[in-house]
């Protein structure tokens, strides 16, 4: 498994309608990221300043890649831009964080 990890952006005051949209994902978006090597997806809130960490485990870097070219993954950012800093193509504002430390 390769792990990776982002940090990303949600706007205060959308900190619950955040949640509550994860709570509910599509299950086409759900069967998306499993179909594309997601496993352990884990995603927390620092409330101070709206900054998401997210967290994952994928099985390969190209199959993962091939996500963010899907129609649920598209449909999905559209539905979460209105609460999120975005991109141009509405896919969230996101920084890589690089590994530095790992205790299995």
């Amino acid at each position: 498994m390769i792990r990776k990890a982002s940090v990303m952006y949600v706007n205060k005051g959308s900190y619950e309608e955040y949640k509550r949209r994860h709570d509910e994902l599509w299950p086409e978006m759900n069967a998306a990221l499993k179909e594309h090597g997601a496993h352990n997806y884990s995603i927390f809130l620092n409330e101070q300043t709206g900054e998401l960490f997210a967290y994952l485990e994928i099985e390969d870097e190209e199959k993962w890649e091939q996500m963010s070219g899907t129609d649920v993954c598209r449909r999905w950012w559209a539905y979460m831009a209105d609460i999120m800093e975005t991109n141009d193509d509405h896919s969230p504002v996101s920084v890589e964080l690089k590994d530095m430390f790992y205790l299995p």
